[in-house]
């Protein structure tokens, strides 16, 4: 085993992570008490990564911190006193600082075990969680809604549809290509909306002249405000995140205030991060990995290969480009 691993680190805030990324080599630790040691073999890239190397959350300030995400791979050291992971297992590291390491050393409860070291079940602890937490219990999703979902070729907006479908739900999703929106339709999305090609607004409207009961929105600006058109009557709108400002910052803008378009129809705008539910990830998360193993949820991963640290921020810059189908990874 090499005394050394590289990882990408943030010596400073940057809404461009090329520039706020750094490799450095550091040397290896063995786990001390009460951890894990795990080599990683998948890295998610996230939209989001590029909020937290600019500062935006996730952050103290103290420089260098380590950048990415979520992780999986295998255990490869026990600290003493750990019974519940043994050499060999595999797990996800769901926190900052996994995505972008060759190795990853924490407590034991920074760990969830996982059958087998993929990125369909590394998909199911950040982009999983985020769709079925924030579908379930911040949207309070039913059966027999009508359900929007913005990005959805993405790597969060896949899990919605599949689990918005598997509820029972009309599944509307947004892209760009008909690439990605071939493979909507094959995880199951009842319309497909192709806005390079159609204008979101006027399908709604026309289609959908009752409204929209729950959107999941992640693109923010101009798409945002058409989903606040097109609520329904006791609709809710998901906010879980606005990929359009992530790069230049809030925009600013003059128009009336929302509540006047909210108030007569009883619409309701929630905003989430999974996080703010602890008590409910352990649930969630087991669900996610079961509809996985029972074939119910087929995560999309992106096929462009992103092959080691030196490669994450390639692979975060390709995703920002909108040609990525499903999930972003990093191979190890």
């Amino acid at each position: 085993m090499s005394e050394t691993y590289k990882k990408l680190v943030a010596n400073k805030y940057s809404r461009d992570f090329r520039a706020a990324g750094e490799v450095i080599e550091v040397p290896l630790e063995q786990p001390k008490a009460g951890q894990l040691l795990m080599r990683n073999k998948f890295g998610g890239v996230n939209a989001s990564d590029i909020n937290i190397s600019g500062g935006v959350y996730f952050s103290d300030g103290n420089f260098p911190f380590d950048l990415g995400c979520e992780s999986v791979g295998e255990v490869i050291a026990v600290g003493e006193g750990v019974s519940d992971f043994a050499v060999g297992d595999s797990v996800v590291s769901p926190w900052l600082g996994s995505a972008y390491s060759e190795m990853v050393c924490r407590d034991t409860d920074q760990f969830i075990k996982v059958p087998e070291s993929s990125p369909a079940y590394m998909g199911a602890a950040v982009a999983g969680l985020t769709a079925s937490i924030g579908l379930k219990e911040a949207g309070e999703m039913g059966t027999g809604e009508t359900v929007l979902i913005t990005a959805a070729a993405g790597g969060v907006g896949n899990w919605c549809v599949q689990l918005a479908k598997v509820a029972g739900n009309h599944v509307i999703g947004t892209c760009s290509t008909e690439e990605k929106a071939k493979e909507l339709r094959r995880i199951g999305c009842d319309r497909v909306i192709v806005y390079t090609k159609e204008n979101l607004g006027q399908v709604l409207s026309s289609e959908y002249p009752d409204g929209i009961n729950l959107i999941f929105e992640q693109v923010g600006t101009d798409t945002f405000d058409t989903c606040v058109d097109n609520i329904a009557t006791r609709g809710r709108i998901l906010i879980c995140g606005f990929v359009t400002e992530y790069t230049s910052g809030p925009q600013e803008v003059l128009a009336p205030r929302i509540y006047h378009k909210l108030l007569w129809k009883s619409a309701q705008i929630r905003a989430f991060l999974y996080k703010d539910w602890p008590d409910k990830v352990s649930s969630h998360i087991q669900e996610l990995i079961e509809m996985v193993d029972s074939g119910k949820i087929d995560p999309l991963v992106d096929g462009t290969i992103f092959k080691g640290v030196e490669s994450s921020i390639d692979a975060v810059e390709y995703l920002h480009s909108g040609k990525g189908i499903g999930k972003v990874i990093v191979t190890y």
